[in-house]
């Protein structure tokens, strides 16, 4: 979830028009500092104290508003990061101080309603994940933003790994040989400071599992079926400020993905799992995804968003050897930064809406899955493969 100076990638085709000069582009403030794009955030919760230092500190943006529907949040977050105009809502921060991108990191199930909201009023949208809460109204809130000429991507922002590359070029290079299978794993013990994790539209899968399924989709290209278990493990939660809650979305998945040509993976989340390292990436060194084929083996050293390196062993030369073990710039909450920054300069990303759409639609589709007990087909893709 970091930046580096070799991001500047191939030219992001899926909005299906160029974005052109800064000073043309619809939802571009006006007064705004040459190379700067206006930012407003809505939700000034947990995930916006990793956002908001990355975003104070990008020479790209400019702070102009915070949204909270808790008054002493953005109090505090506006104060902070010196940010001069303070909303409690939606519409009156739409409504009030010019600005050019909604960075989105509300409640998961809010996204949707609000992306939409803020695209149909002509501005560009970086969101947290899920970009949607269905793959029917993401692709709305695409067919939306094109209309409207505006851009919109969606957390996570793994692709942008200099590990993620490595990993891409290895595969490309045929090293690997005749790939067969891949997994990737992610879990915790859950959170105990909001509910909406445990509610309807939360669960495991958009919060945990979409890291990885992004991260092998993105490597070994998109889904054409899947297959998948989902469970409640802990029918309750004990919530701070709030007590005992029922738990109500997955805590516990299993997805397995067709990829064609014989290529299948698997994708492991949930919220039970104990880790002596507790959520601390930085002393992960498990393999947390493991890709193999005829002729050699790859596994990422810690999370996709805090890798730490990538081992490699193949036939020619068996011995595992440590590759891509430095992150450079990249951390997992540097896309809304590069967002702003492809708006300032044009300089695009590899992190397009089509691939958030995919793995929005893997996650429905695994939950459909469980309900029914078959395999379901996926109709969505995204350009691949991803590559710098």
């Amino acid at each position: 979830m970091r930046h580096s100076t070799d991001l500047d990638r191939r030219a992001f085709l899926a909005m299906g028009a160029t974005v052109g000069a800064v000073v043309g582009l619809p939802g571009v403030a006006a007064g705004a500092e040459p190379g700067k794009v206006k930012v407003g955030v809505i939700g000034c919760g947990s995930v916006s104290h990793a956002y908001l230092p990355h975003l104070s500190k990008s020479p790209h943006v400019e702070l102009v508003s915070a949204c909270d529907i808790i008054p002493e949040r953005v109090k505090g977050q506006a104060e902070k990061f010196k940010i001069p105009n303070q909303y409690p809502n939606i519409d009156r921060m739409l409504a009030g101080a010019p600005f050019d991108l909604l960075v989105n990191l509300t409640d998961m199930q809010e996204h949707q309603r609000l992306n939409l909201q803020a695209v149909e009023a002509g501005r560009h949208v970086w969101s947290e994940k899920p970009i949607a809460n269905s793959l029917a109204a993401g692709q709305k809130l695409l067919a939306a933003a094109k209309k409207k000429g505006v851009r919109i991507w969606g957390a996570p922002a793994m692709v942008v790994s200099p590990q993620f590359a490595f990993m891409a070029k290895t595969l490309a290079s045929g090293k690997l040989g005749k790939l067969a299978a891949a997994h990737a794993d992610y879990g915790h013990t859950g959170p105990d400071w909001a509910a909406f994790f445990y509610e309807k539209g939360g669960g495991s899968l958009p919060d945990l599992a979409v890291y990885n399924l992004t991260t092998l989709t993105g490597l070994l290209g998109p889904a054409k079926a899947v297959a998948a278990m989902t469970s409640v493990v802990t029918p309750t939660r004990k919530i701070h400020g709030k007590g005992e809650i029922k738990v109500v979305a997955e805590d516990n998945a299993m997805v397995l993905m067709d990829h064609g040509g014989g290529l299948i993976s698997h994708v492991q989340s949930g919220f039970n799992y104990f880790n002596p390292h507790g959520h601390d990436g930085s002393k992960e060194q498990r393999h947390t995804v493991r890709i193999v084929g005829n002729t050699g083996f790859m596994g990422l050293v810690g999370y996709d968003w805090e890798p730490l390196g990538v081992d490699v062993a193949t036939k020619d030369e068996p011995a595992v050897k440590r590759h891509a073990t430095e992150k450079g710039e990249f951390v997992w909450q540097m896309g809304a930064s590069l967002a702003a920054r492809c708006l300032a300069t044009k300089k695009e990303l590899l992190i397009t809406p089509e691939h958030a759409l995919h793995a929005l639609e893997v996650i429905q589709a695994a939950r459909e899955s469980q309900a029914t007990g078959r395999r379901i087909a996926l109709g969505s893709s995204f350009k691949w493969p991803v590559v710098s």
